[in-house]
């Protein structure tokens, strides 16, 4: 075989690639998997979405290679977002950049910015992919804890002066994949002045910032006084407009570091496809009355999925956003232990918190994206299974 590079050794097959696999064989032996595992939106965007990107596909001009850039109607659309959701106001020409998603954005952007032996400073739990981007540009983690006892929110004077001393980039998450936490404008006004008195590259991952309940309101980094001085926003409309598979993502923020990550893709990809693209503008500027009907399915689901948790003496906290519950194991469980025999005795399938690193012990995230019957379902056959070990 031939000899595989060294930055190959550290990485593991991504937990769901291996989780998928053991699913999909149970699947075949004839069980009835129900995955509260991924966060991957179940329902489709609305019709006027897809309508856009038929009629776009349709004409026979918009099949051929596109600028990095992209049409400068979609730059306008995300920002057009930015003005009505979080009252900041976006240059789309400079302060815009399409990526293929924000997965694609979080991997590469360290190769830009770091050089080998340089420090990413990581949230722990947290979205491995930041972990991996370090580890593929040849740079070395340095992880914060987000602790249950301050809301998940870091403490950045914990963060030890030898860790920052060579640190480049400081990762952000909010509202917070696996844990649920949202922060606030005054949060990003203490992490922008961190980033800026010890010369970070601030980026912060707003995947969630459009999936909220109970009038919760997530803000933008990019709110904070000054922000673009020092950090840029990776948003996508994966969760925001249940357009996942659709790859359709932005970076905004500071305009040297959309320069800088633009002549990188110049050499990665060939653009996205157009169609694509402008069906995204129309998501961005369309109707927007959906997203609020959506997320009561979402908040009723989770209020299924507390409702069920509760009733075994968990003491979950109520999330009011993202699409995920952070729960406790019970007590006397490894997490990765009870994920498994979840999955094995009760054909529930859920996330260990340790995937999202050793701050995630004792815990497991559960998704909301299944529909409310599957849920319960779900409910029942835990209450079932544990009232059995009872």
């Amino acid at each position: 075989m031939i000899e595989p590079a060294e930055r190959m050794q550290g990485m593991a097959a991504h937990f769901f690639a291996r989780l998928n696999r053991q699913i999909a064989a149970m699947t075949a032996d004839g069980m009835d998997v129900i995955r509260l595992d991924e966060g991957a939106p179940d329902l489709p965007p609305p019709a006027h979405i897809i309508e856009a990107l038929a009629r776009a596909a349709a004409k026979p001009d918009r099949h051929s290679y596109q600028p990095h850039r992209g049409p400068a109607s979609l730059r306008q659309a995300w920002a057009k977002m930015y003005a009505r959701c979080h009252g900041v106001q976006i240059d789309p020409e400079r302060e815009v950049l399409p990526i293929l998603g924000s997965k694609e954005g979080i991997v590469h952007l360290p190769l830009a910015f770091l050089n080998p032996g340089q420090v990413v400073l990581v949230p722990d739990p947290g979205y491995v992919t930041y972990w991996r981007g370090a580890m593929l540009a040849g740079g070395r983690v340095e992880t914060f804890a987000l602790r249950p006892e301050n809301d998940y929110i870091p403490d950045f004077e914990a963060i030890p002066k030898e860790a920052l001393k060579d640190a480049r980039i400081l990762w952000l998450n909010y509202p917070n994949n696996p844990t649920a936490a949202v922060a606030s404008k005054e949060f990003f006004m203490q992490a922008v002045d961190f980033a800026r008195r010890n010369n970070l590259l601030l980026c912060h991952d707003a995947a969630y910032t459009q999936v909220t309940f109970d009038g919760q309101r997530a803000a933008s980094i990019l709110e904070a006084p000054g922000a673009k001085d020092t950090a840029v926003e990776f948003n996508t409309l994966s969760k925001s407009h249940n357009m996942a598979g659709w790859r359709v993502g932005a970076l905004v923020g500071n305009p040297e570091v959309i320069e800088l990550f633009h002549r990188l893709k110049t050499n990665l990809d060939s653009g996205h496809f157009l169609p694509i693209m402008e069906a995204a503008a129309v998501a961005l500027t369309g109707d927007q009355t959906w997203i609020e009907e959506r997320n009561l399915i979402y908040q009723e689901r989770r209020d299924v999925l507390l409702s069920a948790l509760r009733s075994l003496g968990w003491e979950v906290k109520t999330p009011h956003a993202s699409l995920y519950v952070w729960s406790p194991v019970p007590p006397g469980w490894d997490c990765e232990d009870f994920a498994e025999q979840a999955l094995q005795q009760a054909q529930v399938s859920l996330t260990p918190g340790t995937v999202f690193g050793t701050g995630g012990a004792g815990f497991v995230r559960i998704s909301i994206t299944t529909p409310r019957q599957r849920i319960e379902q779900a409910g029942e056959r835990l209450i079932q299974w544990m009232g059995g070990r009872q």
